[in-house]
This record gives C-alpha cells, structure tokens and sequence, in this order.
C-alpha cells in the first residue's frame, strides 16, 4: 500500500468540530496499516484541561481493540491537509506496541518518510 493511500484514509476521518465549551475534536486525522494489512484511523481529541489525546492513539487505540500491534506505515494529517510528523509521546507510543514497530515508516512531509528509530534516535531503553 503506497502512502497516499493511507493519506486519504486518514484526511476522511478530519472533521473539526466542537463536542463542548471545553473540547474539540477532528483537526489532525491518522491512519496506521499494519502486518496483516488493516488500515486503522483515529483522529485527535482536545481538552482545555489537557486529558486529550492525538489521532496517532486513537488508530493505535482501535488497531489494538481489534488484536494487532504491529505498524508497518503511519501518517498524520492536519484539517488543511498538511502532513505533520507524530509529536513525541507519539513515537513512543507506538514503538512499545511492539518491538518491531521501531522499523514502522513514518511519513514526516509531503516528501519525507522516515522510520520510528530515525524519529527516537537516544532510546531509554
């Protein structure tokens, strides 16, 4: 599966909308294919009292639902369409979801994709 496949996927879950006085939702749309081929989408959802959570998670959050753990591509998409790279609790999010997902290559830009591993290069652990 090429990225711009993934790329679509993820700017069709972008749907900004305001869910109370105090939390939005739909600006950065995600798209995560694992091993065995599934396309897992999320999107990011802010709180002012920062208990939100980036589109990154909830794909990883409903490819883990489903039984799997191991991302070969990712992508993240702002409402205006711009590829963004996943922040930092991000990357590490989804290198412990499987020890392969190290290798997982990320598209950073419209031009650029790098691996989970070029993205964390002073691991912890």
């Amino acid at each position: 599966m090429e990225f711009i496949e993934l790329y679509e996927k993820a700017k069709a879950v972008i749907k900004p909308r305001k869910l109370t006085e105090h939390a939005d939702c739909g600006g950065v749309g995600a798209a995560l294919l694992t091993d065995r081929g599934n396309i897992y989408t999320g999107v990011c959802i802010d709180t002012s009292s920062s208990m939100g959570f980036c589109a990154e998670h909830a794909a990883a959050a409903a490819m883990v639902t489903a039984g799997e753990s191991k991302v070969i591509k990712m992508i993240a998409v702002l409402w205006d369409g711009e590829i963004i790279p996943p922040c930092g609790r991000c990357r590490e999010f989804i290198s412990q979801l499987h020890d392969d997902n190290m290798d997982t290559e990320v598209m950073v830009s419209e031009d650029e994709v790098v691996t989970i591993n070029e993205l964390l290069p002073y691991k912890w652990r």
